[in-house]
């Protein structure tokens, strides 16, 4: 799943992921390491479910709870406009990011 995600971050194409509560639709913008160790993803939820109830908003995943993540075809315009390089939650290193 990590190549799938960096390919779409570099690519800018969305991905369709299934994410605890549900399926989602995301503009992935960077994956990193938080300073735990995990590995992060923040990424730009365009649709589907939310457990905070904001279906459209930015998003922090973390890799190991995805359940699914492919490529849906479909390709973005590069960052958004709000988007910020060098994600603070991403203490331990950025693997890719726009």
């Amino acid at each position: 799943m990590l190549t799938t995600i960096t390919n779409a971050i570099a690519t800018q194409s969305r991905l369709s992921i299934s994410y605890d509560p549900g399926m989602r639709i995301i503009e992935p913008h960077a994956i990193g390491y938080s300073k735990d160790g995990n590995i992060l993803i923040r990424a730009y939820q365009t649709e589907g479910v939310s457990a905070s109830g904001e279906h459209e908003n930015w998003k922090l995943f973390r890799l190991d709870r995805l359940i699914v993540a492919n490529d849906n075809g479909q390709h973005f315009d590069g960052p958004r406009p709000d988007y910020k390089k060098g994600d603070k939650a991403m203490k331990g290193g950025i693997i890719a990011e726009l």
